[in-house]
């Protein structure tokens, strides 16, 4: 059954479907055990502590986040083992952050560039805890990374700062291509760069433990023998895009945001009242539009403004009531999560908690 919102709701508003997520959770940690993967979800995507507590709960290792705010913010509620999965570039203030940041938690950090590293070494130098590091390769996502040949000498320049090198990561973003076949070539191709990168360090004479891969369209597509250690974010939730490529059905969605509608101009046209400082602004190659209606799941969003989504309907389909309250799954639910303050939990209709996005607007 799709996610239903709750009405009589103060719209627009995020609500979250517990028993979808949990059951979300539990697959990803189950896959993972399965696969001979440990599982160090992303948070970026849900912010939120209660959620981390239930993927933690379920068998993840830790976490990842994008940012040292994120991470301060998990580190304040508990969380005590976090892998920034990003190649920081040091100024003064954030040095003095890492630093506290790796009193406190068992820390891992991203590198992709000599200067990063030694800017990460000055900062980190005399620390009492020790600060594990992977390199990040580019496995075709073109955006930062190093090609595999390359990671020896970033993995020397991280060992002459005073660092030690324990893996190599990457993000498969070209896993969300345009056809069928990108989930499966981006998994290969994970593989394959993780392998030769971690060869690479391995013949200088690093102790290379960590091979990590992610991201929830190609999790499905892995196969044993080099990476051990997955990052998807979004399959807690899932979204329209999510559901457009075949990571999931309409079943796994677990988050909505419950809009009314405001208006219905003419028989195939009406207008919500959630715009893209709700549901965000992220289009999609996989969907004709700016979301996904469980109730009118052949309509396109086909406008969006910062407070007006107009839906479309097909020929034939009758739209909603003026005041109707129904759902709308974003393209991309991790930037929707970012400009939320809270979640609202509901079960059967009813709103039974609201869980604070403790790690919202954390982008430093």
């Amino acid at each position: 059954m799709a996610i239903q919102v709750p009405g009589g709701l103060d719209t627009p508003t995020l609500v979250v479907d517990p028993d979808v997520l949990d059951r979300n959770i539990s697959r990803m940690a189950e896959r993972s055990r399965s696969g001979g993967f440990a599982l160090r979800p992303h948070a970026k995507s849900h912010k939120c502590v209660q959620i981390a507590e239930r993927q933690l709960q379920a068998g993840a290792f830790g976490l990842s986040v994008a940012t040292i705010s994120e991470a301060e913010a998990f580190a304040r509620n508990g969380v005590d083992d976090l892998f920034i999965a990003y190649p920081l570039w040091l100024d003064a203030g954030k040095a003095r952050r890492m630093r506290r940041l790796a009193d406190e938690v068992a820390l891992r950090v991203g590198v992709e560039s000599i200067e990063g590293a030694q800017r990460l070494g000055e900062a980190l130098r005399g620390n009492a805890r020790p600060v594990e590091v992977l390199i990040e390769i580019d496995s075709g996502a073109r955006r930062t990374g190093v090609q595999p040949h390359a990671a020896a000498l970033v993995g020397k320049a991280v060992a002459d700062a005073g660092l030690d090198v324990v893996g190599v990561f990457t993000f498969p973003g070209h896993g969300y291509g345009h056809d069928a076949q990108a989930r499966e070539r981006a998994a290969r191709d994970e593989e394959r760069v993780l392998a030769e990168a971690a060869q690479e360090l391995r013949s200088l004479g690093f102790d290379i433990r960590v091979i990590s891969g992610g991201s929830t369209p190609t999790v499905g597509q892995w196969q044993q023998g080099t990476v051990n250690e997955l990052r998807p974010g979004v399959y807690v939730f899932n979204d329209a895009t999510q559901l457009a490529m075949g990571s999931c059905s309409a079943d796994d969605l677990a988050l909505a945001a419950a809009a009314t509608v405001i208006s219905t101009p003419a028989a195939d046209r009406f207008v919500l009242d959630v715009g893209s400082k709700t549901l965000g602004s992220d289009r999609s190659p996989w969907v004709a539009g700016h979301g996904y209606l469980p109730d009118f799941p052949q309509a396109t969003v086909s406008g969006l403004w910062e407070h007006h989504a107009v839906v479309r309907l097909p020929d034939g389909v009758r739209g909603p009531r003026l005041g109707s309250v129904i759902a709308v799954v974003p393209n991309h639910v991790c930037t929707p999560v970012n400009l939320a303050d809270e979640l609202l939990v509901a079960r059967g209709g009813e709103v039974i908690d609201r869980w604070p996005v403790a790690a919202r607007g954390t982008n430093t």
